[in-house]
């Protein structure tokens, strides 16, 4: 326990060092967020993932904490994932490249020996929109950072209940990671995560969830994958069904995500994190509980129930409602 302490110390200060360090270099290159009205450096996401694979790696390879080949698989395919989101920031890439180079990564991650190769498919496919879902989080100061630390701190509790030491040490030096770079997120942002921290970071929970599940019953498996990632399952429907049903490209970027429109309730915009945050604890929370036997899996439909009310209720009134119908007026005579 004292080694993952004092890794998760130094992941902190070293993804911390490297987000201020790498400010200047992301301006010059131009790995910015472009929705801003001022750049912001999205050096965030590569001090995550050089934090956590750096530490981790070295970790593992000093024999303090062993990560195992099937923890080590994954840390090298979300390293690959990472540099997929590096170059969607630093040029804009066509929609389904990241989604399909998540795919690809996930292929060689899910273990197939112990969930079938039907469910191994399904497993690749949950990981691809998890990774996306958690993706669309990066909408907000902190909130990223936030919603990525508290669900890397439940996978991590999932993990330790089966002994899977070498995850859970991974999962925690994620958090640690995330941790230092909320330092420069917390509003008013210094820098960004981009998508290259946001692909990193939603693929390494995702696929842990699918590690710790895998083998196990498909309802309480099922309840557990849901409820670690119901914040970014929630935002994503609302983003879905917003834009369907107004007639919009799903694809294109709208502030419609839940953190804008706690925004336009008049949150502020540290509570945003802070609100949502909570909420993906008590997700965490439940799939705790529901893993170790503590919950039934029913307990996730509350979880369930409770996302499906935000999206119902956000929506409803935070997207006017179509205009009505004025009857055409009558055109002048030209008499």
């Amino acid at each position: 326990m004292l080694y993952g302490i004092a890794a998760a110390a130094a992941t902190l200060l070293l993804s911390a060092l490297l987000t201020g360090v790498l400010r200047v270099p992301a301006l010059r290159l131009g790995i910015t967020d472009r929705r801003r009205r001022r750049p912001l450096p999205l050096s965030g996401g590569t001090a995550v993932a050089l934090a956590t694979v750096l530490v981790a790696a070295g970790a593992d390879a000093a024999g303090l904490l062993p990560l195992g080949a099937g923890v080590g698989r994954m840390a090298v395919a979300a390293g690959c994932v990472a540099l997929l989101g590096l170059a969607a920031d630093l040029r804009r890439l066509r929609w389904w490249v990241a989604p399909a180079g998540t795919a690809v990564a996930a292929a060689f991650v899910v273990p197939y020996e112990e969930t079938g190769v039907a469910a191994g498919v399904a497993a690749v496919g949950w990981i691809v929109v998890a990774t996306a879902a958690f993706r669309a989080l990066d909408h907000a100061d902190g909130l990223a950072g936030t919603v990525g630390a508290v669900g890397a701190f439940g996978a991590a509790a999932c993990a330790t209940a089966e002994l899977m030491d070498g995850l859970a040490a991974l999962l925690g030096v994620l958090a640690a990671a995330l941790a230092g770079f909320l330092l420069h997120n917390w509003f008013p942002a210094r820098a960004g995560l981009g998508a290259a921290g946001a692909l990193f970071t939603g693929f390494v929970l995702a696929s842990s969830a699918v590690f710790v599940r895998a083998g196990q019953g498909i309802g309480a498996g099922a309840a557990v994958l849901y409820a670690l990632a119901a914040i970014g399952c929630a935002d994503a429907a609302l983003v879905v069904l917003g834009r369907r049903l107004d007639r919009r490209a799903v694809t294109r970027g709208r502030p419609d995500h839940l953190g804008h429109r706690l925004r336009r309730l008049g949150l502020a915009p540290r509570a945003v994190p802070v609100l949502l945050g909570a909420g993906s604890a008590g997700g965490a929370l439940v799939a705790v509980c529901v893993h170790t036997g503590r919950l039934s899996p029913g307990a996730a439909w509350w979880v369930g129930g409770g996302g499906a009310g935000v999206v119902l209720v956000f929506w409803g009134v935070l997207s006017p409602p179509p205009p009505l119908f004025l009857p055409p007026s009558p055109t002048p005579s030209r008499r």
